[in-house]
């Protein structure tokens, strides 16, 4: 039967970017009111909110690595809606680096990655915590990598950043459960511009290896994202691959 998110308020963290954008339009489909949150372009998540089919949605700005603006957000977010039911986290970064270049991955490059990757997601949890409880059927959703379990990414602090990621479900899965669940969504390559220097011909190359034909679109993972809110609801603590059979290889 079909699950409809009607009255519930969905807050997507890179909101702006290829699979937020996409998961905004779905959540907002399925009945939500989206908070179209980006980085430091209000008028982008602006124009990605105003696009969104139905009404109540709005555009914000907030930095997952500063806490202060993602607290600030969730104040926000209490003070317009009163409430806040799902989370997502499809705010990232990466830079590639290759595996065997250990010179170049530098202390700060792998700062950078965890503080992005890692840290930014579970204080966009903490700050948006009490009002997941409080909707008593919150849902948080991060986007992770398959390079968390295959180790082959853009560069290895990537794939540890990810694979944090992956542990911080199980764990938060288990320590918020019953009014929170925490799931993650595992793409493979996706068709968007995240990973610098990649193009047509890498996206060809992996496409012909990839056992479903072809790699991932922003709406692929979007879908799954939307399962989470409205088919799988006794599902807590996990992390779903969504990535054509690309780890098989």
């Amino acid at each position: 039967m079909s699950q409809t998110l009607d009255e519930k308020v969905a807050v997507i963290l890179g909101g702006t970017g290829g699979i937020g954008a996409a998961t905004a339009h779905r959540l907002a489909l399925s009945g939500a009111c989206v908070v179209v949150v980006g980085r430091d372009d209000l008028s982008h998540a602006r124009t990605v909110a105003e696009g969104l089919p139905g009404e109540g949605h709005c555009a914000a700005l907030a930095s997952i690595t500063d806490s202060a603006t993602l607290n600030d957000l969730a104040g926000t977010v209490r003070h317009r809606y009163g409430r806040a039911d799902i989370l997502v986290n499809a705010a990232g970064f990466t830079q590639p680096v290759k595996h065997d270049n250990l010179d170049a991955l530098t202390d700060d490059l792998i700062d950078d990655m965890f503080k992005v990757n890692w840290r930014g997601q579970f204080a966009a949890l903490r700050a948006f915590h009490t009002l997941l409880a409080e909707s008593g059927d919150g849902l948080v959703v991060n986007v992770s990598s398959i390079s968390a379990t295959t180790g082959v990414g853009s560069n290895i602090a990537y794939c540890a950043a990810k694979a944090g990621l992956d542990i911080m479900a199980v764990s938060l899965g288990r320590a918020l459960a019953p009014r929170i669940r925490v799931v993650n969504v595992s793409p493979g390559v996706v068709d968007t511009t995240f990973v610098p220097g990649r193009g047509a011909d890498f996206n060809d190359k992996v496409a012909a290896t990839t056992p479903l034909g072809r790699i991932g679109t922003p709406d692929d993972i979007a879908a799954a994202i939307e399962a989470c809110a409205t088919h799988l609801k006794f599902t807590t603590g996990v992390t779903l691959v969504v990535d054509g059979g690309r780890r098989l290889n």
